[in-house]
């Protein structure tokens, strides 16, 4: 039964979250890890294992991660959101700067002489 908690994923999602599950089930195979041994390193079920290599969007994003640190994958997670690849933002920003800079003008001292 599927939680309802969690809502469906639009359809690019779902094929991403699919193929990151494959993936992880292809790195852990060309390690020769069996999936007892992962689950045990992962402190999760046989059956965690499984949803998560098929890509469930129910397994918490800690679980994947954790995957993911034990197959030495860990570092393009902090890639994902970064800013340098993030085009639609990028381009969203540039057309907001503002064609003028204009310098603030700075009050005028007191006359203390009057």
């Amino acid at each position: 039964m599927k939680s309802r908690a969690i809502p469906t994923l639009p359809l690019r999602a779902d094929r991403a979250l699919r193929k990151l599950g494959q993936d992880l089930k292809d790195a852990r195979r060309r390690r020769r890890i069996p999936t007892a041994i992962m689950a045990e390193r992962a402190m999760i079920s046989r059956s965690t294992l499984a949803r998560v290599e098929k890509g469930y969007p129910e397994v918490s994003m800690g679980i994947y991660v954790t995957i993911l640190f034990l197959l030495g994958l860990e570092q393009k997670l902090s890639d994902l959101a970064d800013i340098r690849f993030d085009e639609v933002g990028l381009d969203l920003e540039e057309e907001r700067l503002p064609q003028r800079i204009h310098l603030s003008k700075r009050p005028k001292k007191e006359r203390s002489d009057e």
